[in-house]
């Protein structure tokens, strides 16, 4: 562990949408390190046909009250993050495909290796 970058967790919910952890920053002996900000993240999930998504995105707050005010508006950006990441793989994945004929990984080589049978 790097002891210069410990925090202390706390985390509230509301128990239907999301949870809210805040990390104070602390020194090596467990006191608060004021030297530094508070984080504060978002934690909510989405069900999809895979099943659950989770999504985690900090927030640019200053107090709880303000990240509970953009708690909503974190998680829609953290879905659209998600989406596109999730595009950008299918895409990866589709154009790595090789399609017979169209010389693939092994370029215009012949099928067969070269081997000949008597």
């Amino acid at each position: 562990m790097e002891a210069e970058n410990l925090y202390r967790e706390e985390t509230y919910t509301d128990r239907r949408v999301g949870t809210l952890q805040i990390l104070t920053p602390v020194n090596i002996d467990g006191t608060t390190d004021n030297t530094r900000q508070q984080v504060y993240v978002g934690q909510t999930q989405i069900l999809t046909p895979a099943g659950a998504l989770p999504l985690n995105f900090e927030l640019e707050a200053s107090t709880i009250e303000e990240a509970v005010q953009k708690f909503g508006d974190g998680a829609k950006d953290a879905l659209a993050d998600a989406m596109q990441r999730l595009e950008d793989m299918r895409r990866d994945a589709a154009s790595s495909i090789i399609v017979p004929g169209s010389g693939g990984a092994q370029g215009n080589v012949p099928p067969g290796g070269g081997l000949q049978v008597p």
